[in-house]
């Protein structure tokens, strides 16, 4: 059984998650969307990883995301925490913040399940 579940998604493709902690990436990082060569590419793509964990603040976010999501599972309840991570079109930056905020709670000895909701759908013409 997992101690946190993180979810990539798309506010673009419906509403968010139900989750303790929200992450709303749209309007505070760059979007790797506005890159033609990145445009159709998604998490799998390590071109994607690469600009999106070069965002300045994304590093940040994820050490404080990761204190938050540690500090939810040192409380009393012992229930499952769950995180969901979204930007317009769930396929770069929450895909890519997900990938690595899992990887970073993995490391600290938490069973962590990934899901990324709509990293696989069509992307979003704007």
């Amino acid at each position: 059984m997992a101690d946190v579940v993180v979810t990539s998604f798309g506010f673009g493709h419906g509403a968010p998650p139900d989750a303790q902690v929200v992450l709303d990436l749209r309007l505070h990082f760059r979007d790797p969307h506005v890159d033609p060569v990145l445009r159709e590419l998604t998490v799998a793509d390590r071109a994607v990883r690469r600009a999106v964990l070069r965002t300045p603040g994304i590093r940040p976010l994820l050490q404080a995301t990761t204190a938050q999501v540690l500090a939810f599972r040192d409380g009393p309840s012992g229930e499952v925490v769950t995180v969901a991570v979204g930007c317009v079109g769930g396929r770069h930056r929450s895909a890519t913040v997900a990938h690595f905020l899992a990887r970073r709670l993995h490391r600290r000895g938490l069973a962590v399940d990934l899901v990324h909701r709509d990293a696989d759908r069509p992307v979003i013409r704007r």
